[in-house]
């Protein structure tokens, strides 16, 4: 297990790698010249070439990446172009509103998933199954900004129940509400990522119900559900984790576009801004970190389920 732990710490660095040039060098072919944008549309070319010497955008790439990825390793991802602050200040300040988004947008989708999943399969030759499966199959194709605009219009224009829009000026300082306002954005994510987790919670469900041991607990005076709930959830929690790992993406996607929608000071909304601004540090340092932490869930999942899972641990021995 400690042999497999250590190839896949290898491979997560490998990936981190691979991804930092991938992000150094896509941000390189946009266009514009982040001299130019700084200086402005009447800045002169000398001006212009100055500031580029400043920033050393004038030195060859493979100088400029192993610069930036060293500051990386040491903790100094580098200074905005344009605030002048620290880059790792600015994430930290951002991911207090990022973080708590994608956690209660991972609860939301646990909370619609689990239930309505098992209770899919369960019902699954009847109406109520069969209109669980076909509504999780429409919520799953429902763009996430498009639900986040439905939502806004019946919740926070009709209903009044939420902020359309916003978050505190004082932060977490105000904890009540700080978290009101992304109850709404949280949910907005929730239900389309709940949707599509529900479909594999469903066949997990399905598959677990057929096997030996959960038909042999029935057998014994165990009704379908109760001997599902005793014995086979183990293997449907399995089932779970595994795909929930693989939607930390998905709810990464839906933080950009939804901090945007609801005008939340997050990571993703400052990503979307700072590319608009050609600000490079700060965009490559966004970027950075929530291809990090992606990855590192992605790792974190993939220990777990040989943990929990005796045959894969075995596998692993």
């Amino acid at each position: 297990m400690i042999r497999y732990i250590l190839t896949r710490s290898v491979l997560l660095i490998g990936g981190l790698i691979v991804a930092s040039l991938l992000i150094f060098l896509a941000l390189r072919v946009l266009p514009g010249d982040v001299a130019q944008v700084i200086a402005g549309a009447e800045g002169t070319p000398e001006q212009v070439a100055q500031l580029r010497e400043e920033l050393g955008l004038n030195q060859p790439l493979p100088v400029q990446y192993f610069s930036w990825i060293g500051g990386v390793v040491t903790g100094d991802m580098g200074t905005s172009l344009i605030t002048n602050t620290k880059v790792v200040d600015e994430l930290l300040e951002k991911a207090e509103v990022t973080i708590p988004l994608g956690l209660m947008a991972m609860a939301v989708a646990l909370v619609i998933a689990v239930p309505l999943g098992i209770l899919s399969a369960l019902r699954r030759n009847k109406l109520s199954g069969t209109a669980l499966s076909v509504g999780a199959q429409g919520v799953a194709a429902v763009p996430v900004i498009w639900a986040g605009m439905v939502l806004i219009l019946v919740f926070s224009l009709w209903l009044g129940w939420f902020r359309a829009q916003g978050f505190p000026r004082s932060g977490w300082e105000e904890p009540g509400k700080a978290f009101m306002a992304l109850v709404l954005p949280a949910i907005t994510i929730g239900i389309v990522e709940g949707a599509v987790l529900m479909r594999f919670v469903r066949s997990a469900t399905l598959d677990a119900i057929t096997r030996d041991f959960v038909r042999t607990a029935a057998a014994k005076g165990l009704t379908r559900t109760q001997a599902l709930l005793r014995h086979g959830l183990p293997n449907v929690g399995l089932s779970i984790i595994t795909v929930l790992g693989l939607q930390v993406a998905g709810i990464v996607v839906g933080a950009v576009v939804i901090e945007k929608l609801f005008n939340l000071p997050g990571i993703g909304r400052m990503l979307i801004d700072d590319v608009g601004a050609r600000d490079l540090p700060l965009v490559q340092g966004e970027l950075l970190v929530l291809t990090a932490v992606v990855l590192l869930i992605g790792f974190a999942v993939d220990i777990v389920h040989r943990i929990l899972d005796p045959r894969l641990r075995e596998a692993t021995e």
